[in-house]
């Protein structure tokens, strides 16, 4: 029987799996190595339990110890997946940047969470990496596993990572691209391809904010380099001990929005469903391949690797969420102003209460519209619509002649100015047939049905 003994021997061998669409301008063939199909949904289950196993070895991790490790999720989930295996507590530091998701995933798993400011110098006794050193030499029996200065990390990689893509691509791999952040993912990785083959590329991909790029290029540690920054699980504002610069050939920095709609375009178009570094990764891939000219540019017989670190269900309620992605100005979105500066100057057709129902049908014919506004003075007190009246008058043909307050249906839904036109189809319906809106000036504009499908069509 082909059974595994517990959880953590479901680490690794995960899938290469081809691009098809999103890197098709390209002239090379683009894999993924996919590894939220690790258990915890991460490539850092692989780096955790190799710490784990390395502490045990040296003494620093005891039975009935407790791990304690600042993380941005993924690599607490990876410690706390061998915690349960061994028999061990878990304290996981992290920062108030990261999505809720992957506290509550820690939580689930029987961590203790304790967050932390992003917005501090790592020395400020506040940040996260401050905050779990203190614990680590206050709580009796416990283990700093410091994912970032602990070349266990980096080993995991070059004994798992590195070894899987040379044999899932016959040794033909020619680039790998992974985002940097505490280095054991690229450089481990790095060392070993660069052993089998010295000619193979390492692309790195870092994000604005983070000063990894500026020290690969000078040397030089630019604090001024340093700001926040949304993206997550890569970039850094200190050099983890864990690089190895020599086996890194390129460094490109990516901006927060290009990564996270990367990452929604490949979950659209490749069916990969990936958290915030693989659009990341995807995106770097796409500029430096664009930077690259004559022996350096890629070419037909090109094998490129990029990394895809963790699962896109630890960043639902951020870039998977539309109006987190709004609210941040990543998503070109169309408003209810933008349809209607798209229409040209036309005035809002309006009728009152004391006129006739003739008269309403009248000016729907003459202008070609099926809803208008019944106002009160300047407000809006209800609707009539052509279907309704059609309702009507098909039981009742003297209700032509009746007044429209007799046959009123319900006012028109108000929204926004600036509501996306997205959210406008959910409020039109068999019921409501239009929406209004109030402009700066206080004029009041509608939009139809017809007016969402031509504004989501273009």
């Amino acid at each position: 029987m082909d059974i595994k003994n517990n959880i953590l021997e479901t680490i690794g061998n995960t899938p290469l799996i081809r691009l098809n669409r999103i890197a098709r301008e390209l002239p090379c063939t683009v894999l993924a190595k996919v590894d939220y199909f690790n258990p915890g949904n991460s490539i850092k289950d692989r780096m955790a339990v190799k710490m784990v196993e390395v502490a045990e070895q040296d003494g620093r991790l005891k039975p009935g110890g407790t791990i304690i490790e600042g993380t941005s999720g993924n690599t607490g989930m990876g410690l706390a997946l061998a915690a349960i295996v061994k028999g061990y507590k878990c304290v996981f530091v992290t920062t108030d940047k990261q999505s809720k998701e992957k506290a509550d995933i820690l939580k689930a798993v029987g961590a203790e969470v304790i967050v932390c400011p992003t917005n501090v110098l790592p020395e400020d006794p506040k940040s996260y990496y401050s905050v779990a050193k203190r614990l680590a030499a206050e709580v009796p029996n416990s283990c700093h596993m410091n994912q970032y200065d602990n070349l266990a990390n980096r080993l995991a990689h070059y004994e798992s990572t590195g070894p899987e893509i040379w044999r899932q691509t016959d040794g033909k791999i020619t680039h790998l691209v992974c985002t940097a952040g505490t280095g054991g993912t690229i450089t481990g990785t790095a060392m070993y391809l660069k052993e089998k083959n010295p000619d193979i590329k390492i692309w790195a991909v870092d994000v604005y904010g983070s000063l990894l790029t500026k020290y690969y290029n000078t040397g030089e540690v630019d604090m001024d380099e340093v700001h926040p920054y949304i993206s997550e699980g890569f970039g850094e504002d200190f050099i983890p001990a864990n690089y190895d610069m020599s086996v890194i050939d390129n460094f490109v920095q990516v901006t927060d929005k290009d990564g996270a709609v990367m990452a929604r375009k490949l979950a659209k178009d490749e069916g990969l469903f990936c958290g915030y570094s693989a659009g990341s990764c995807l995106q770097g891939l796409l500029q430096t391949a664009a930077q690259m000219k004559g022996n350096e540019a890629l070419k037909k017989d090109d094998v490129v690797v990029c990394i895809f670190h963790d699962h896109g269900s630890r960043y639902v309620g951020k870039i998977y969420n539309d109006q987190w992605m709004i609210e941040r100005g990543f998503l070109d979105v169309k408003t209810f102003k933008d349809v209607i500066a798209s229409r040209g100057t036309q005035r809002l057709i309006t009728v009152n209460g004391d006129q006739s129902v003739a008269e309403a049908v009248e000016l729907m014919q003459k202008f070609d519209i099926e809803q208008i506004p019944v106002m009160q003075g300047s407000e809006p007190v209800g609707a009539i619509s052509e279907g309704g009246l059609f309702q009507k008058v098909f039981k009742n043909p003297d209700i032509k002649n009746s007044r429209i307050a007799d046959v009123i249906e319900p006012a028109l839904p108000l929204v926004g100015f600036d509501t996306p036109v997205e959210k406008l189809s959910s409020l039109i319906n068999k019921g409501n047939g239009a929406v209004l809106a109030k402009d700066d000036a206080g004029s009041y504009h509608i939009i139809t049905k017809y007016d969402v499908l031509q504004a989501l069509g273009k």
